[in-house]
């Protein structure tokens, strides 16, 4: 009979015991063949290979009277008796008594007989089985029936996680061998891991590790990022910073549900006697691009010669209730979001571009602000309203220029509205204004394959509309502090500016400029009044943008209720919890705006290394190093480099692109001298 050893004195084993060992993890059997030392044995395998074991080693002793060629037989024999099956019948029959067996028990219970082989084949069944009995000292305790069902389902959920991860690595093999894929939900978790690997390469991710490992692949966070460009699960030029953000680029299924209520009925008007303003032309001017239209501009002749402007806003607030599915997805937002690739409105895009615009040839509802300046530019008097208009014109800015250079003597109200915003730049001037004019482009992408940088104008219709708006926000602003209306106020403090003595010795323009604007300090919101010092004005709130702007939907919120009589829909506290909140959003989505266009230009450059750029030195990053801010003046981008010769400030340069990688922003040029230029060029 064979049957378990503790082996614990060598001399008790006898020349041709056969014995079962593990060797690095596998089971091997043996027959002892000689003692070694006080308690070690030397034993021979069924390869001949001999072997020196300590008493512990050994794991099942089968019997005497074996020689190494008998192993092999012997192991053809036990495997007859290997059915799996049959473990299940014997712990039905024994889990009711709960009592402990032998590998010798169990061969009599299964075989009806106790013979070196069958019991062998006991001790198998029994040491390899993980659902029926568990060890206990050197016999085998059979489970609970409630313990064997959470096994069952704990392997099946097992069985089934390996099945999904094989057939996803099948899909995966099939993807990238171009066959087409349908993806399965199972597949999420695998995906998401591996996007989580490229987007948060600072933390662990063990699963995108395992599918990398498995397909013979780096376990790093490119090859994460590369394998998702070849399954076309992501672009190569994937907006990873916002997939990094928290801006949601798609609307929950609710939301988009209610917008559709919204623009199959809009619902009953909270301000029924709007003041009908139809009568006037009005003027948008935006890009041609632009697709939200949230602002318009009229000019009306009083009696007394003088003229009223009126800034005429969009009024998203007919359209949603404080507190709605669409304000709450609107303040989740904070902001539309504007990329090179497009744009991601605030709202959802049909009602954005929709009934909330103000749509030209259409009756639009408004919060119209009426106002009149003195000679020298400042408020004498304002009017705000609810409000009824039609927009005559959809203007570019272009046209506009086109118009104010042309003189257009059928559109007086355009050049009405020019000599306004010039008079009100003045006024804010002498207020202590701070005018810094730098550069702007403007980013475009289509498809990922074209991409056009526009440098903006500083023109006369972009300072038209610019003044009207900041015009709206002052009087919005007054309207609120002589009510006591808490506001989304906006203020910035005071800047400490360098001497008049040390800008003067700066080139004008851009470097002086730059200088200015590394003294400004952040803008800063409350809900009280502050003075504004880059804009010369006491008081100042943002309402002219309420489709793209969460914070300018309070504002409207506020004004439109007191405006009815009715009790304002938010105290200071509620504002300033609601306020806090949507700044951090619109900061983070200010950075992806910020991070993305970067990410283009230097793909921009990164397609033009032949192109010859002039570039003006605009300041010093750190000097000892030679290591400098410069503008590219077509282009308007403000890039680092590091100089290889003394220049100064406001040097104009000629450079090439050396090396450019958006994904690593990373950027390097090289300076080119007179004759490189020339060859270059050439």
């Amino acid at each position: 009979m064979g049957g378990d050893s503790d082996w614990s004195e060598a001399k008790r084993v006898d020349k041709g015991t056969l014995i079962e060992f593990r060797l690095q993890g596998e089971r091997r059997l043996a027959v002892a063949d000689r003692p070694e030392g006080k308690k070690n044995w030397i034993v021979i395998d069924e390869r001949g290979q001999s072997h020196s074991l300590k008493p512990q080693r050994v794991e099942y002793e089968v019997g005497g009277g074996y020689t190494p060629s008998e192993i092999a037989p012997f192991r053809a024999e036990v495997e007859n008796y290997l059915d799996p099956d049959s473990l299940e019948v014997a712990w039905e029959l024994l889990v009711e008594e709960a009592s402990p067996v032998s590998s010798a028990d169990l061969a009599q219970l299964l075989f009806d007989e106790q013979n070196p082989i069958v019991c062998y084949a006991a001790h198998l069944l029994l040491s390899d089985d993980k659902i029926y009995f568990k060890k206990k000292a050197d016999l085998y305790e059979p489970r609970s029936a409630a313990q064997v069902a959470e096994i069952k389902h704990q392997q099946t959920v097992e069985e089934q996680r390996f099945r999904e991860r094989e057939e996803f690595l099948q899909r995966v093999q099939d993807a990238l061998a171009g066959k087409e894929v349908i993806w399965q939900d199972s597949d999420r978790p695998r995906l998401e891991a591996l996007e989580k690997c490229t987007l948060q390469p600072e933390n662990s991710h063990r699963l995108a590790q395992e599918i990398l490992a498995a397909l013979n692949l780096p376990q790093n966070p490119d090859a994460a990022f590369q394998l998702l460009v070849d399954l076309k699960r992501w672009s190569i030029h994937e907006n990873l910073f916002l997939r990094r953000s928290s801006y949601p680029v798609q609307f929950p299924q609710k939301v988009l549900d209610v917008s559709q209520q919204r623009l199959e009925s809009i619902s009953c008007d909270p301000d029924p006697n709007r003041l009908d303003l139809t009568r006037f032309k009005v003027y948008t001017i935006d890009d041609e691009s632009t697709e939200e239209i949230d602002d318009g501009l009229s000019v009306e002749p009083l009696e007394d010669g003088r003229l009223r402007l009126w800034v005429h806003i969009a009024d998203p607030s007919r359209l949603v209730s404080l507190g709605d599915e669409l304000d709450l997805e609107a303040r989740r937002r904070s902001t539309s979001l504007y990329l090179p690739t497009g744009m991601i409105p605030m709202f959802p895009k049909e009602l954005a571009t929709g009934p909330m615009s103000l749509i030209q040839g259409q009756v639009c509802a408004a919060l119209s602000f009426g106002v009149v300046l003195d000679e020298m530019g400042k408020v004498e008097d304002y009017t705000i309203h609810a409000s009824w208009i039609k927009p005559t014109y959809r203007l570019t800015y272009d046209d506009v220029d086109e118009m104010l250079e042309l003189g257009v003597q059928a559109e007086p109200e355009i050049a009405q509205l020019a000599e306004a915003a010039a008079l009100r730049s003045s006024w804010r001037k002498s207020q202590g204004s701070i005018d810094i004019r730098m550069p702007e482009s403007s980013i475009k992408v289509k498809n990922e394959e074209e991409i056009a940088i526009t440098l903006l104008d500083d023109s006369r219709s972009r300072q038209l509309v610019a003044e009207m708006m900041i015009l709206a926000g002052e009087v919005a602003g007054r309207y609120a502090q002589q009510h006591g209306i808490p506001m989304p106020f906006r203020g910035q403090p005071q800047p400490e500016l360098p001497p008049e003595e040390e800008l003067l010795s700066l080139p004008a323009g851009p470097v002086r400029f730059c200088a200015m604007r590394r003294c400004m300090p952040r803008s800063e919101m409350g809900i009280t009044p502050a003075r504004h010092a880059g804009l010369g004005l006491d008081l100042y709130t943002q309402v002219t943008s309420p489709i793209r702007r969460y914070t300018d939907l309070l504002a409207h919120f506020q004004i439109k209720a007191h405006l009815r009589g009715e009790s304002l829909p938010l105290t200071g506290g509620e504002l300033q919890e609601i306020m806090f909140s949507v700044t951090a959003a619109s900061q983070e989505a200010t950075l992806v705006e910020r991070q993305t266009n970067r990410y283009w230009g230097l793909e921009y450059l990164r397609r033009n290394p032949q192109e010859i750029w002039q570039v003006l030195v605009l300041r010093w990053l750190r000097e000892d190093e030679n290591l400098g801010l410069i503008l590219l003046e077509d282009l308007g981008l403000e890039l680092p480099h590091r100089f290889n010769r003394a220049v100064r400030l406001g040097d104009r340069l000629e450079v090439q692109v050396s090396t450019a990688d958006p994904r690593q922003d990373l950027i390097r040029f090289r300076e080119l001298a007179n004759s490189q230029a020339e060859a270059a060029a050439m």
